[in-house]
């Protein structure tokens, strides 16, 4: 056990608690949960995109912001980055595995927002709310 870290005893073995600061599995939930990052992974839900297509689809990051929200998340093993030698390189961004496990709730509670607007609005219009 390092020096520092807590750890906490489940029934599974043993889990990092992310709420102690020396905790390594905290930056990954910083970087999950991070204002962009969270829109990374929901992006990246259905297929994978170049550069240029995700800073098209995710309106108001700036290039430098994508760049840096990509590095951190292929860093820790949720997007995969692929660079096609041509002239300018085409780089392609995907979910692993693990980021797709890891982004499937995000995908639901965005889905479910997005349905209760949808009908909050509904109901709005018709004068019910």
């Amino acid at each position: 056990m390092a020096e520092g870290t807590q750890y906490r005893r489940t029934e599974q073995g043993e889990r990092y608690d992310v709420f102690h600061t020396d905790c390594p599995a905290r930056d990954m939930v910083d970087h999950v949960t991070s204002r962009w990052g969270v829109w990374v992974l929901i992006a990246l839900r259905k297929n994978s995109l170049r550069f240029y297509e995700l800073r098209e689809s995710i309106q108001g990051i700036s290039e430098k912001m994508l760049s840096q929200t990509l590095r951190a998340l292929v860093q820790d093993g949720l997007v995969w980055r692929e660079v096609e030698p041509t002239a300018p390189p085409q780089v392609t961004y995907g979910l692993t595995g693990f980021g797709q496990e890891v982004g499937e709730p995000l995908t639901e509670l965005f889905d479910r927002i997005t349905r209760s607007l949808s009908s909050r609005g509904e109901g709005q219009r018709r004068g019910e709310g």
